[in-house]
């Protein structure tokens, strides 16, 4: 299972913020399962423009769709802004729309913020929407993130750190299933 290859988005732009973290402690808990990558430049995409073609799109876009062609999964870990999916994070997904990388992908959706229920509701219909395989057995909310994970990217929260751990077991499971 070693040789599978996931990519994982954070939703938020902050270097440090509780999304990369838990972004980091999957890495390392994940180790045994799969390879992860992580994509630390969804604020360089250019804005969405459906106008252009794929000769014209951008570096940074067609950089970003290749990661995902070359991932055998995805791990989505994203708060919610004003009750809603952050900009740049949906922008990275809209790319993908006409190009179809998430298609039959398995995808975790892990929303960590606040509460979350209202991003994380919306972006799973995007999801489900541009066919992400599993979306629905892969996800979780963890509400008041930021006091369940630390500086040192370890989870602290015994609950959260077995959620985690069934979803990475569940994604592994998904990416060596046939679609």
């Amino acid at each position: 299972m070693k040789n599978k290859k996931v990519l994982a988005i954070s939703g938020s732009t902050r270097k440090l913020s509780t999304n990369y973290k838990l972004i980091k402690a999957i890495e390392e808990l994940s180790k045994e399962y799969f390879q992860l990558t992580i994509f630390q430049e969804i604020d360089k995409l250019p804005h969405f423009n459906p106008d252009i073609n794929e000769e014209t799109t951008a570096d940074e876009v067609t950089h970003f769709r290749q990661l995902l062609k070359d991932a055998n999964g995805v791990i989505i870990c994203t708060p919610e802004y004003a009750h809603g999916v952050p900009g740049s994070l949906k922008n990275a997904i809209d790319w993908t729309v006409s190009s179809g990388e998430f298609s039959h992908k398995p995808t975790i959706l892990i929303t960590a913020s606040t509460d979350g229920q209202y991003g994380h509701k919306a972006l799973l219909e995007t999801l489900k929407v541009i066919e992400a395989k599993d979306v629905e057995q892969l996800q979780l909310s963890i509400s008041f993130a930021r006091t369940k994970i630390n500086d040192q990217y370890k989870i602290t929260d015994e609950e959260t750190l077995i959620a985690i751990n069934e979803l990475i077991v569940k994604l592994a499971q998904s990416m060596n299933e046939k679609s």
